[in-house]
């Protein structure tokens, strides 16, 4: 199959689900992220339904993290070494086979934990793979930076469906059945990818790049303005992801019942989706490159107005701004995508998902300790705070990164012309 290359300044997200090997992973990518989320909720009811413990229900969910961790940082090299279609279809099966394995009724908690694990450890790996070979099928152009834009704007879909058709889906299917339904989406996944992709050789041509995991840290975060760019991807989540952990007890605090809670809840995510459709839509690829330090510095800015202790109303106001700021990522992407180099790309972009997910469970975690000590509402604003001054602080890096004087000379997105 051909890659569609676009000459277009800015395609639209029409002309990039026009290819037909996108369409392709733009449906795996579908089928996969609804069932991952059905897995999670079936998993999460099935061992408290088995164990009767809150506790071991929980730590279904944050096992999630650690494997994640280790096999962001043990697996990124793969990401390279060999072809994509290879280590995405693999990926896929695994995860088939892991909840297949949970359909059965025999399989002990403890194998129920393992497993989930094992999902989470191959995780990191799909999708840094599948993130690099857009540039292969788009082109390292534009059409990569909407191909990223759509496949996040999934994710951020099938956060508010997917929990609703999980919790609906557990009330006609027992949880084991609502994991088979998940073992099927996965392997039609993996059966789109192997038939509906080209296959392309692995980037490193054949040659053997093993190394160990700190060298493959070295060779992506070794270059300055890399180095901070990914720090921009990782950094701000990390606050933006506050008030949403601390949603439950703040509106507790102000009287809103579990309705409200799930709207305010939406609020964030259906801002985000809406910003990344105007900045894909609407915004050319030039205005997208300028746009990001603007909006990056502006947009934790929001959770400033959590001091005056606001109502639902003002809640829904400051998420969803929030989440439309985030439109700033489509530049960053573009900008990540010129700064790795292609025999980099796939490890970058494992590390690069691997971070991301990481350090928003850390964010999550510090805001609920941070609560046990402060109000609720102090807690979000100091998020703002200190999130707003780590973001400009990065953007200072950046520029000076791309100072003839102090840094590289490279186009930045903050000074193009």
């Amino acid at each position: 199959m051909a890659s569609v290359n676009r000459t277009s300044d800015a395609p639209g997200y029409r002309s990039v689900l026009a290819g037909g090997e996108f369409r392709n992973v733009f449906a795996a990518h579908l089928l996969s992220v609804l069932g991952l989320v059905v897995a999670e909720i079936s998993l999460t009811v099935l061992v408290y339904r088995v164990t009767g413990s809150p506790l071991m229900s929980a730590l279904t969910f944050a096992l999630g993290f650690l494997p994640y961790v280790l096999g962001g940082t043990l697996l990124a090299g793969v990401a390279d070494r060999y072809p994509a279609r290879r280590v995405l279809v693999t990926c896929d099966l695994v995860c088939a086979v892991c909840a297949g394995a949970m359909v059965l009724p025999g399989t002990p908690v403890a194998g129920l934990l393992v497993l989930r694990c094992a999902m989470a450890f191959v995780a990191p790996l799909f999708q840094g793979t599948r993130n690099a070979s857009l540039a292969d099928i788009l082109g390292p152009g534009d059409a990569f930076v909407l191909g990223r834009s759509l496949l996040r704007m999934v994710a951020q879909s099938a956060q508010l469906v997917g929990f609703g058709l999980g919790g609906l889906l557990l009330t006609v299917l027992p949880p084991r059945g609502a994991l088979a339904l998940t073992a099927a989406g996965l392997l039609g996944s993996a059966l789109l990818l192997r038939f509906g992709t080209a296959d392309r050789p692995a980037r490193t041509g054949g040659r053997t790049r093993r190394g160990t995991p700190a060298a493959g840290l070295g060779a992506v975060f070794g270059d300055r303005r890399r180095r901070v760019l990914i720090l921009l991807f990782w950094l701000p989540p990390v606050f933006v992801v506050v008030p949403e952990a601390l949603l439950a007890p703040y509106a507790d605090g102000i009287g809103a019942g579990p309705a409200v809670l799930g709207l305010m809840l939406c609020a964030l995510p259906a801002g985000t989706i809406a910003g990344e459709l105007w900045a894909g839509s609407v915004v050319t690829a030039r205005t997208r490159s300028r746009i990001v330090a603007p909006l990056a510095s502006v947009g934790l800015l929001p959770l400033l107005v959590y001091a005056l202790r606001p109502g639902v109303a003002g809640v829904l106001v400051a998420l969803s701004a929030a989440g439309l700021a985030h439109a700033y990522t489509l530049g960053l992407d573009r900008m990540f995508l010129d700064a790795v180099p292609e025999e980099l790309r796939g490890r970058a972009m494992t590390l690069l998902s691997t971070g991301l997910m990481t350090l928003q469970g850390v964010g999550m975690a510090l805001a609920g300790l941070a609560g046990e000590f402060w109000p609720v509402h102090l807690v979000v604003t100091g998020s703002g705070v200190l999130g707003t001054a780590v973001v400009l602080l990065l953007l200072a890096e950046l520029r000076a990164a791309a100072d003839p004087v102090r840094g590289p000379k490279r186009e930045t997105g903050l000074t193009a012309k």
